[in-house]
């Protein structure tokens, strides 16, 4: 059983930086693009940074310059470093990922979310 689990989230001051993580665990053959998504309530889930395994990075035009996501394809992780955070980045942020179990096409997983809260 393939899972999807977010860290790094917390309350911040506007300015300030956070690290999200996201580890993929299970039966994994294989992740192709692993990404972050975030969600505020009455909004629907935003696209933030893309990732493929290739390193091909895709960011959503309000986190470019603040945001950069990175991988280790090693550890099954993937990373969200947010510089010069504002009140609008908070949220929660999800995990999401394409993942190949034993060999079979590439399924779509969601991590449970972790809350990005920052303060003016």
């Amino acid at each position: 059983q393939v899972q999807l689990v977010e860290s790094g989230g917390g309350l911040v001051q506007a300015g300030e930086s956070l690290r999200l993580s996201c580890t993929a665990s299970g039966s994994i053959s294989s992740i192709n693009t692993m990404g972050w998504y975030r969600q505020v309530p009455g909004k629907q889930r935003e696209l933030v940074a893309t990732l493929t395994s290739g390193g091909i990075p895709n960011y959503v035009d309000s986190v470019k310059g603040r945001c950069t996501i990175s991988r280790d394809n090693a550890k099954n992780t993937v990373y969200l470093q947010m510089n010069s955070l504002k009140p609008e980045d908070t949220g929660v942020y999800y995990c999401n990922a394409f993942i190949s179990t034993m060999g079979r096409p590439y399924m779509n997983y969601w991590g449970k979310g972790t809350l990005v809260t920052v303060s003016s």
